[in-house]
This record gives structure tokens, sequence and C-alpha cells, in this order.
């Protein structure tokens, strides 16, 4: 009796312990339901911007922030995309390699997928995966695509069209008119008029086209307010928004000019400008947008390892957030704002050996930019080229051994000796060694002209801001933006 007596106590304490397990495991299931319901019925917001810095990565977003502090004298000055309440890391990789390009890295923060470098919102094996704006677009929200690079550029072109490589730009353009995005600006012009070219004023525009299409009339006869070419920026400009209206906008023949080139001219907008009158024409649709916007050239800078070129478009890409972050102070609880770079370029390192401050004031009277409009100056007239230099690149007082370094470069462009892209990254030698020497005097480092596959930041601020903090892969940004705007992407 003892015994039966001694099996039914344990048979009791063992099936009230799996009764207490079983309504603790309810318990759980319910408060997981009840978050799932909760996360289900939290508003989405009915504007979004998705800002992606080409190149931006920690370095670029650093030493901007440096810099604006010398520039206000203010220590305490900080980058607004570097003061927004979430951030988090995000890795980067290609489906097929550790150092993404744009192609990859921009699908993945379009559509949640990983592919290929050089693919376009498509798979490896040539599935077609929907984007962001394209489910945007299911949901009637109105769209817009804006970059300082070229609009069929591979971060662009990831948000509305499908190829199976990033160079085939004709007929990504081609994709474009179809799309439905109701809001185009930036450069590439060259993609969209016929072979024989376009006259803007006095410039004639070349085109990249093979045959006589003109692109630009079929938006028009799309119902879109067209401007092309410099000549058109004042009135883009001045646009007045009455009512939905439709735009597309290509100021250059290619990319649009680096910041601290185009800072002296104006003739074109900047991308501040070109994304506040984004959200002037898209904020009149009655249900809402998602816009995407790009500081493209970024990372073009740190490929030719100019760092006021990276700082300025930094800054430029800064001044884009401010605005949608005026318009979201208006609209705190309807409106999302995420910043992202699709990779780091450059291998930018801040400080070296036993020099760990930077020397800023080394920038403050450079002038002009690298890749635009340094590369190829020095055409065999050496003391043109460093009076040149000195004026406008801010290296006055070259040390014995900085002239050496220039010289030997002249030399090789003299004697026409081909360079090693490893040593040069397939730029102008002359204009390397000036760069090169710039960023020593600052107190930087390069160690590449091509990307790189370190994390990068991002951060976030807005209706359902929580979901994009923490360390995640790029696609996971691409997928909490879908789960919290109600979108179905392509599994």
């Amino acid at each position: 009796m003892r015994r039966k007596g001694l099996l039914k106590v344990i048979f009791s304490v063992v099936f009230i312990v799996m009764v207490a397990v079983s309504g603790m495991n309810l318990f759980q299931q319910d408060e997981v339901c009840e978050n799932v319901v909760e996360a289900t019925l939290q508003d989405s917001p009915k504007y979004v911007f998705y800002f992606i810095g080409d190149g931006l990565g920690a370095g670029q977003r650093q030493m901007a922030q440096y810099y604006l502090q010398q520039f206000k004298n203010n220590k305490e000055e900080k980058l607004l995309i570097n003061n927004l309440p979430i951030s988090g890391i995000n890795t980067t990789h290609a489906k097929d390699t550790l150092v993404t390009d744009s192609a990859a890295a921009g699908t993945a923060l379009a559509t949640g997928h990983k592919t290929n470098n050089g693919i376009i919102s498509m798979l490896p094996d040539g599935k077609k995966v929907k984007t962001l704006i394209e489910a945007a677009e299911e949901k009637k929200m109105a769209t817009g695509i804006i970059t300082t690079t070229r609009l069929t550029h591979a971060t662009p072109a990831v948000f509305a069209s499908h190829n199976v490589h990033r160079d085939n730009e004709n007929e990504i353009a081609e994709e474009y008119v179809k799309s439905g995005v109701d809001f185009f600006a930036g450069g590439g012009a060259r993609h969209f008029i016929p072979k024989s070219g376009w006259l803007d004023g006095e410039v004639n525009i070349q085109s990249k086209r093979k045959d006589d299409k003109n692109l630009v009339d079929e938006f028009k006869k799309l119902g879109y307010q067209t401007f092309l070419g410099k000549t058109s920026t004042n009135g883009f400009r001045n646009m007045v928004v009455d009512g939905k209206e439709k735009v597309f906008a290509v100021f250059q023949e290619s990319h649009m000019p680096y910041e601290v080139d185009r800072s002296h001219k104006k003739d074109t907008p900047s991308l501040a400008e070109m994304t506040k009158k984004g959200i002037e024409v898209l904020s009149k649709y009655d249900q809402g947008f998602f816009m995407m916007v790009e500081g493209g050239r970024i990372d073009h800078a740190c490929h030719a390892n100019d760092a006021k070129s990276a700082i300025e478009d930094t800054l430029a890409f800064d001044e884009a957030v401010q605005q949608a972050y005026e318009f979201y102070k208006v609209h705190p609880e309807e409106t999302l704002i995420v910043v992202v770079g699709d990779h780091e370029t450059g291998g930018m390192g801040l400080g070296f050996g036993n020099n760990y401050f930077l020397n800023m004031n080394h920038l403050d009277h450079v002038k002009i930019s690298v890749e635009d409009v340094l590369q190829g100056k020095y055409t065999g007239n050496r003391e043109e080229y460093f009076g040149y230099i000195a004026e406008n690149f801010g290296l006055k007082n070259l040390t014995v051994e900085e002239k050496s370094k220039i010289e030997k470069a002249m030399n090789m462009v003299d004697q026409k000796i081909k360079t090693d892209s490893n040593a040069y990254g397939g730029y102008d030698p002359v204009a390397i060694e000036a760069t090169h020497i710039l960023s020593e005097r600052v107190n930087m480092q390069w160690t590449s002209y091509a990307h790189t596959g370190t994390s990068i930041p991002m951060s976030a601020v807005g209706t359902g801001q929580e979901n994009f903090l923490g360390y995640k892969d790029n696609t996971e940004i691409a997928k909490a933006m879908a789960s919290l705007m109600g979108f179905k992407l392509t599994k």
C-alpha cells in the first residue's frame, strides 16, 4: 500500500508539473499571439522615406560629422542621420561574394532578397522579385525615385526595374516609362534621349542609345511634367504643384555634379532641393507615398579616395534627410524615415600610426572634386599644375617628399606608362597622388579604390521605427519595412 501510495503521490506531482508547464506554455503562446496581433494592428506609416547613402559607412558618417563640427565651431554638432533615435548596423554581403556591388546590395534593400553582383532585382536563376516601390504602388501609394547618380544607375534601378545586368541602362530606362513611378529626379539624360542627342542651351547632351526612341517624350505623353538638362533647373525649382502631378527630371547627361563642384555654380538642384520638390509633389496624393532618395556620389568620391567630396556629398545627403525630417515634424504619427547605406567604399580609415587626431583644416581650401575636375588636369605643364592644386585643392607648401611623389606620377603620364590598377584604381595617377597627400595631411587613409565588406550603420525615426533596431542583414531592412507596411514581397 505504501508503494502504491507513493506512486500516486509521484503521479500527482508529475501531473501537476505537466499542467503547470502546459499552462506556462499556453501563457507564453498567448503572449506571442498578443504581440503578433499588436504588430498587425500597429498603424502603418502613410509617408515613407527610404534614404540610401551609396558607399556610406561608419567612417564616412564620422568624418563628415567631425568636419561639420569644425565648420560650425561646435564640438557638440551632429549630423541629423547620426542623431535619430533608432540606430542599428547592417551586413551587406551579396549572394555570391562578401564584397557586394550596388546592384546586389540595392536588390537586398529593395526586395529583401540576396542576389549576385550586377543583377537588378532578380534572383540568380532569373526570377524577378517584387520591389518595395512596386508593392507600394499595389497599395495605391504615390512613389518617387531621387538620386545624384544617373537614374538608371544600380541603386535607383533596383526599385523600379528588373534586369540581368546593371549595365543595361537603356533597357532600364525603358522600364521606367512603364513603372508607374510618379516622381523621378536625378541625372542620366543620355539613356532617355534618341541617339542623335539633345541640345541643352549651347551644350549638346550625348546619347547612349542606339535607337531613335525619345523616352522623355514618352513620359510627356503619359502626363508627366518633364525637365531636361541644366537649362530646366529654374523651371524645376519654380514649379508650382497644383494637384496630383507627375514629374520626370534629368539634369545631366550622366551623374549629377559632386556637391563640392555644384555648390559654386548651383546650376543644377541639390539633393535636398530634389527631395523637397518630391515631397511637394507626392504629398498631394491621398494614399500617401513611398520615396527612395539616394546620395549616390558619396560612393564615387570614395572610389577616387576624395576626402572632401565624400564629406560634402555626405553633408548634402544629410540636408536631404533634413527635408524629410521637417515633413516628419508636421506628420509625426504618419511618417517613417529610414537611413541606410548599401556598402562601404574606399576602406576609409581615420587616424594612423601614432597620429590619432584629424587635421580637418587642410580641407578648408578644397574647391574641386578629384574624379570630375582634378583627374586629367595635368597635361604636361608642371608649374601650372602645382599652381592649380595650391589654389584649388589646398596643397600649398608641398614638402620635397610630397612634390617628389607627384612628379613621379607626372613622369608616368609624360611617358605614357600604363599604370597598375591596384596602385591607382584606374584613375589618373597624378590626381591620386595629390589626393593621397591631402588625405595624409588630414591624417586619414584609404585601403581600397573599391567597395569593402564591412558592416555599416543605419538609423531611423517615425512610425514603426523600433522594427529597424539592432544588428541586421540588409535583407531584413526591406522585410521589416514590407511587414510594417503590409506589403507582400516575392517569396
